[in-house]
């Protein structure tokens, strides 16, 4: 399991796919393939014979050929299955984001060409940089990985409820008078990343790296911060608040509820340890 913090502010603990179940995709993926490869150079040469080219042509449409199997495949199916070819979805995986969300066309071409290039055919000494960078990644992850930032899944496993920020709520009616547009994610996901392991640090570094994140985001939105709050405050009702916006305008663009065929489930609160630095100051 890994921890993968998604832009909306929320961790979600999702199962890494290793070695093995990743192998036996790619095994199921390179009999399509060779299916493919084998039609494709068969409509080719019943083609070519008609016109009887020369041996530049023949290498030229072999390259392409081989380029379009190879990787065409991973990138169309990738993109058009929201990162699964036919054999990610027979073993139930998945391509994914660094944080979880769905990959695009550009995470399936940067895959796609890194595994011709690096990973398995031209440099790869058939798949031997793929399995070396893999172990050596605590998430399983390859060239292709690394370079398209994205991570492998199982996608079959319950994927449990977020856990959301709660404010203090003596500081709520400060966070919603601020515009909090400038706030980008740079910086956003260090300080979620800081209520996350707030029980986990020292007190010194919850002084010293709370503080320093205190003064980034006043930098950041030209505002001061209240007096006399500790870090651990502050932080929380700014990410409490940026979620609560971001879930709000995400839910009215929710179907009507007639349409709703069950309510989702709320997401269970995070609450931090406490403490005196979660109480109301005095």
């Amino acid at each position: 399991m890994a921890v993968f913090t998604t832009g909306e502010g929320v961790a979600l603990d999702l199962p890494i796919a290793r070695i093995p179940t990743r192998a036996a995709a790619m095994f199921i993926d390179l009999l399509l393939q060779a299916a493919v490869g084998w039609t494709l150079v068969a409509a080719i040469a019943g083609a070519l014979v008609q016109i009887q080219p020369d041996v530049a042509w023949l290498t030229t449409v072999s390259l392409v050929g081989f380029v379009a199997v190879v990787a065409g495949y991973p990138i169309t199916c990738e993109t058009l299955f929201r990162g699964r070819t036919v054999g990610k979805i027979v073993l139930g995986l998945r391509v994914v984001r660094e944080d979880g969300g769905p990959i695009d066309f550009r995470h399936a071409l940067t895959r796609g060409l890194c595994w011709v290039i690096v990973d398995f055919w031209s440099l790869g000494g058939f798949g031997a940089v793929a399995v070396l960078t893999s172990l050596c990644s605590p998430r399983a992850r390859r060239v292709g990985d690394v370079l398209a930032g994205t991570v492998v899944v199982h996608d079959r496993a319950r994927i449990p409820l977020p856990s959301l920020a709660v404010a203090p709520p003596w500081l709520q009616g400060w966070a919603q008078q601020l515009d909090l547009s400038g706030l980008t994610e740079d910086l956003a996901l260090p300080m979620r990343q800081y209520l996350t392991r707030y029980p986990g640090l020292t007190p010194e570094v919850q002084h010293h790296l709370g503080g320093a994140l205190v003064a980034a985001v006043c930098t950041q939105l030209r505002i001061e911060a209240p007096p006399g709050y500790p870090p651990l405050q502050i932080l929380g009702v700014l990410i409490s608040e940026r979620q609560r916006r971001t879930l709000t305008t995400r839910r009215s663009q929710w179907p009507a509820p007639a349409l709703v065929a069950s309510a989702p489930l709320a997401p269970t609160p995070f609450v931090p340890p406490v403490d005196a630095g979660w109480q109301r100051p005095a």
